[in-house]
Order: structure tokens, then sequence, then C-alpha cells
């Protein structure tokens, strides 16, 4: 066979292999609204036994930073989370948390385009993202989110959904480490830089985390300047980079792995 002849029947062969895969060699996101449902039923089936539920939030934050913050780092550490425990499926990002009061403008509330569910509701959302997640077949659901509002809870929401859940063999657990231990060891780091301000909101770890992931789409430079309490900023913004931001954010995905296998293993 001359060459050119050699390349087309590569090429067919390696078509064919293509379109006659199976449809499971195929599904390959983690994300469950890229899959279709008898996707999932496959993915479980077949050992995908764990739902991540990761809140995120629509806040402002200061005048250099996208609203999305939240919603941009829950995205990324979801889905690192779930293709390094090699298990697990994910829902879509929740977008909303506990930002403040609407009526009334407290907290986040005071600048436009954040966006706040009150705590009844936003219980009662995570509640049933939770239990739709059960009903799907996966054992063992982890709730976690990267914004403060709400952490309590969703832990509340672990707690009673598990004492329930575990009589038939699954299980729900609130992935608290993710949020306060790693922001408790990101300003450890700091410390030992000698940077010892607040970093309260849209300071040093989110500025990084957000510059690691896309700073031209959503940081603008040049309002780093103008960030202060006025303006909806706790923090120094300023010191944040690309290098602290991978920190952070391995930080954060570390934790929430560990904390999940350490439960898994029933420590």
């Amino acid at each position: 066979m001359r060459p050119p002849q050699l390349l087309v029947a590569m090429l067919a062969a390696l078509l064919a292999a293509v379109v006659t895969a199976p449809a499971g060699a195929q599904t390959r996101s983690v994300w469950i609204d890229d899959l279709t449902w008898p996707e999932v039923r496959d993915a479980i089936a077949a050992g995908k036994g764990t739902a991540i539920i990761f809140v995120g939030s629509s806040e402002q934050n200061g005048p250099h930073m996208a609203i999305g913050k939240h919603n941009f780092i829950a995205r990324y550490c979801a889905q690192r989370i779930a293709e390094d425990l090699g298990d697990a499926l994910v829902y879509p990002v929740l977008p909303f948390a506990i930002t403040g009061d609407a009526a009334a403008k407290t907290a986040h509330m005071r600048f436009p385009g954040s966006v706040t569910i009150p705590p009844d509701i936003f219980t009662g959302v995570v509640r049933a993202v939770a239990q739709s997640a059960l009903s799907a077949g996966f054992k063992l659901v982890a709730l976690m989110g990267d914004h403060g509002g709400g952490q309590e809870e969703m832990a509340r929401v672990a707690q009673a959904l598990d004492a329930q859940s575990k009589r038939s063999g699954a299980r729900v657990v609130y992935v608290g480490d993710l949020y306060s231990k790693a922001d408790t060891q990101f300003d450890e780091l700091l410390a030992r830089r000698g940077i010892g301000s607040k970093e309260l909101h849209a300071g040093i770890p989110d500025t990084s985390a957000v510059i690691f992931l896309d700073a031209d789409k959503w940081i603008r430079k040049g309002q780093i300047a103008a960030a202060n309490e006025q303006t909806g900023v706790q923090g120094t913004p300023a010191l944040a980079s690309a290098e602290l931001g991978k920190i952070y954010l391995d930080l954060k995905i570390a934790n929430a792995i560990s904390q999940i296998r350490a439960f898994r293993a029933g420590r």
C-alpha cells in the first residue's frame, strides 16, 4: 500500500473508532449540566457516587473586581475537587447567597448588582438541591461554599439530611474546611511574609484568586487604587498577585479533598 493510501486508511479507522465509541467513553465532564440524564444515571452506576453542591455568590467586590468573583472561584474549585476525587459529579454552582438585607440595603446590598437571598429561602434551596442529589442515587453529597454568608446554614442542612439519609446508606457532609481553614492558613502565610492587614473582603486573597483565574477579564487594574471601605473593600488588593491566588485556591481544594476523604474514612 502506498503512503497516501495508508494515511487515508488510518484516518478512516480513527474516525470509525470515534463514531462507534460507547456513550460512556464520551462522557468526560464532571458537570451535571453538561450531561444527559442517562449519562448521569450511568455515571452513578459506574461509581461516580459523590455529588458536589457548591455555593458561590453575586455581590459587590469593590470598584476593581467583577461581581461574579465567588462564582468564578467556585466553578474552578469544584471542578478541581471532582477531578482529584475521581468519583464525583458537580451540580451547577448556586450563584446567590446571603449578602445583606435588600430592603434595608445593608452589607453588600448597599451596592448595585449585589444579590441576596433571605436565610430561610437559602436554606430551603440548598436542602432541595441536596435532596435532589440523594434522589438521583448519589451516596455522598458534599455541601460547600466560597462566601461567608450561608456557611452556618449549609452546616445545619448537612447535619439534618445526614441524620435522615444514613439510614438508607447515603451521607451528607458540610465541607467547611474549604472556607474557614483555607482562610486561616492563608492569613498565616501572609503573616509570615510580613503582611498583617485584615483581609476581610475583596482584598489580597479574593483579588489574588481572580487575578490567577483571569485578570484581564475580571480585574479592573486601574481601579485598585480606589479600593477602600467606602467603595466596598476591606483589605489591600494592591498587594494581590497570581502567585498568591494559586496558593489560596490550592489551599481551598486540598482542604476540601482532605475533609471529604476523612469523612469517608470515618475520621
